[in-house]
């Protein structure tokens, strides 16, 4: 396994995630891929909309600073990849892209009503992944 790709948003499941993925990096001796996608909102039948300003794409760069402080002492190969887009499509993506055998992404336990309306970003990788997708709880 040589690259891994980890969704991050600095939220505690995607610590979780980010420490599980360089737990399996060491053993693998695999490069990590983390990103943080700014999302871009849909409303129902019309296209995408112009991002979020108060989830912006300067607050996911932030995020990744997080992450790359968060990694400076792991001793893991990463490269850092902030995103705009729909979150799940941009990690499937870039997944593809870098043609990594894994991602790995936290989740959060959401509501019914949110998760009947697919708001679970680890659900839609796990459905649109071309590889294995690791979900840390």
């Amino acid at each position: 396994m040589s690259t891994i790709v980890v969704g991050y948003d600095d939220t505690p499941a995607s610590q979780r995630a980010l420490d599980r993925a360089v737990e399996l990096a060491k053993v693998f001796g695999s490069s990590l891929v983390v990103t943080s996608v700014a999302p871009v909102p849909t409303t129902p039948g019309r296209a995408e909309g112009a991002i979020d300003p108060t989830d912006s794409p300067a607050d996911h760069v932030e995020e990744l600073v997080a992450a790359r402080k968060h990694l400076e002492s792991a001793g893991v190969a990463s490269e850092f990849v902030p995103a705009v887009g729909h979150p799940a499509d941009t990690i499937t993506q870039l997944a593809e892209q870098r043609s990594a055998e894994l991602i790995v992404v936290g989740t959060r336990e959401i509501g019914f009503l949110r998760r009947l309306l697919g708001q679970s970003v680890s659900e839609s990788v796990v459905h649109h992944a071309h590889c294995d997708v690791l979900i840390v709880h």
